[in-house]
This record gives C-alpha cells, structure tokens and sequence, in this order.
C-alpha cells in the first residue's frame, strides 16, 4: 500500500470535490460504507455533515475510520 495521500474524487450533495487520502484509509473508508451498505458519496456526505467547519474533509475521514476501526466496526 501506498504511504502517500492520493487524491480521491467524491460527489458531495451534487457537488464534485476531492480529498487526499493514503490507500489503507481510502481501502478502509470504502470497507465501512460498504458494511453499512452505503455509497462512499453518501457516507463522505455524512462525515462532511458531522465535521463542521473545524477541520477539512479529508482530516475529517480519518478521525472517522480511526473512531470506527477502535470500535471494532
């Protein structure tokens, strides 16, 4: 696995961004959507919602995988 973020396209309420993830949280972000039978959008879409404004997407979607991947999900 690569160490090195990559920028990962997502389509966020219609809106086309992007995010610089490292493989193992990108491989482990689409693990847990797809065990909540969700897409990747929707799931970033949820931690967007959830993030406020004090930290960016991307920072965002690694405290998540980190929050899930501790609790066993």
């Amino acid at each position: 696995m690569n160490a090195r973020p990559r920028k990962r396209s997502l389509t966020l309420k219609g809106h086309r961004t992007s995010v610089s993830l490292e493989d193992a949280f990108w491989t482990e972000f689409q693990r847990i959507a797809a065990a909540r039978g969700s897409s990747v959008n929707d799931l970033a879409a949820e931690v967007d919602a959830a993030r406020g404004l004090s930290s960016g997407l991307a920072s965002a979607i690694r405290v998540f995988v980190l929050d899930e991947v501790k609790a066993g999900r």
